[in-house]
């Protein structure tokens, strides 16, 4: 009974640690040295919709900063957590950029844009405004809130 007890406790120490470990490790992973420039804001949207479409978890991560919230266009508030454990549930696809309208003001950016998703027939499903914000941090920008308006028509 003991040997077991220990083990229990053995194996929920290794998983608090990995849940304090793996996210570090993660983030040590992600690109640093970005410029501050508009430039690098529109390659991070394209970067963002391209994980999104690769249901690319890790690549998500880097991207969106620990206290992200997202506004869909149902209105719902959405955290980060949640926004990555929708990844892998995507359907298949694709998001074509569009009217990307970035601005960057010391360290504090958004990116105003039209994201059209496309099925893999190559079928326009959805038409999506949305306005990304981003604070520079540590050498790169990360995504602090988004927010998105479905229109009304696939064009």
């Amino acid at each position: 009974m003991t040997s077991a007890r220990f083990q229990e406790s053995d194996v929920k120490q290794v998983f608090l640690l990995a849940l304090v470990v793996l996210p570090l490790a993660c983030w040590a992973s992600c690109p640093s040295g970005q410029t501050k420039d508009e430039a690098a804001l529109v390659q991070l949207e394209q970067t963002w919709a391209k994980a999104l479409e690769q249901r690319d978890g890790a690549a998500v991560g880097c991207i969106l900063a620990a206290e992200f919230e997202d506004a869909d266009p149902n209105g719902a508030l959405h955290s980060r957590a949640e926004a990555l454990a929708n990844i892998p549930h995507r359907r298949p696809g694709s998001n074509k950029l569009s009217d990307l309208h970035p601005h960057v003001y010391g360290d504090f950016g958004y990116v105003r844009g039209l994201n059209t998703v496309v099925d893999p027939n190559g079928k326009g499903l959805a038409r999506v405004r949305f306005t990304d914000i981003f604070v520079y941090r540590d050498g790169r920008w990360v995504a602090v809130a988004g927010q998105e308006s479905l229109l009304s028509d696939t064009k």
